[in-house]
This record gives structure tokens, sequence and C-alpha cells, in this order.
């Protein structure tokens, strides 16, 4: 429909399209702002509890992961610990930073629900450690 009475209509028309829009959406309602981590890339966080989940079928393996609460927040979320050995260098009541681990904030592979991951302990990055180049600091 064209003419001089048809703006109305396609506006109307355009804005339907742009609700059918996940992004759009998503910025309309400020999901952004309302993650664990309240939109920011890292948080700090102190680790809760060290627990073992499950990885999704067809793999068999347990995926180490650590309960963290968000300093800025007070939210729990479930972090992935990267790196062989990387479980047994974090203790409970570490400080760590906490990241985003997929694209757009969703989980990534065979993991369940798990959408962050390790970055830091103790201020120290994870990788240094495990590579042998730093030191985790004694308090």
């Amino acid at each position: 429909m064209r003419g001089l009475c048809a703006a109305g209509v396609l506006r109307r028309k355009n804005q339907i399209k742009r609700r059918h829009d996940l992004a759009y959406r998503k910025r309309l309602l400020g999901k952004r702002f309302k993650t664990v981590i309240a939109g920011k890339p890292q948080a700090k966080g102190i680790v809760l509890k060290k627990v073992g989940i499950e990885a999704k079928q067809p793999n068999s393996a347990v995926r180490k992961v650590c309960k963290v609460q968000i300093i800025a927040t007070g939210k729990t979320l479930l972090a992935f610990a990267p790196g062989d050995g990387a479980f047994n260098v974090i203790q409970e009541n570490d400080e760590v930073d906490v990241g985003g681990l997929g694209k757009k904030g969703r989980a990534v592979g065979d993991m369940p629900g798990i959408k962050y991951e390790i970055i830091k302990v103790a201020g120290v990055s994870l990788d240094a450690i495990l590579s042998g180049k730093k030191e985790k600091p004694t308090k």
C-alpha cells in the first residue's frame, strides 16, 4: 500500500518486524544489564565451592567448575576452571576474576549452563600460574 496516507501503515509494519529481532528486543528490555555480572565483561568474586559437572552426550567427562559469588551484585554463578591443574590451584574463599566464556553470553560446547570462566586467582593470571611464570600469593 503506497500513497499519501501510507506512512502509518509502514511504521506499524516496520515496528512488528523489529520486535521479531532478538537483538532489538534485548536492547529494548535492557537485558544486558540484568546478567549476573551486570553487563560488564569481567567481575570479581569469591569461590564458594568447587564442583564437577558432567559433560553433555556423547562426551563423557567431568568438567571442573567453581561456584562463585560476585562481589558487586551478590549473585552466584558457575565458572569453568580452564587448563591442566587449574582446579588444584583454586581454593575455597579465594578471590577470582571471572569473564565471559562463549559468544553473546551463552554456554560453550558440552558444558551445560556454564557461561563464565576464571581468568585470575588472587590477582594473578591463571595462565601465568599454570605455566610456572608466577606463583599464587599466599595470605
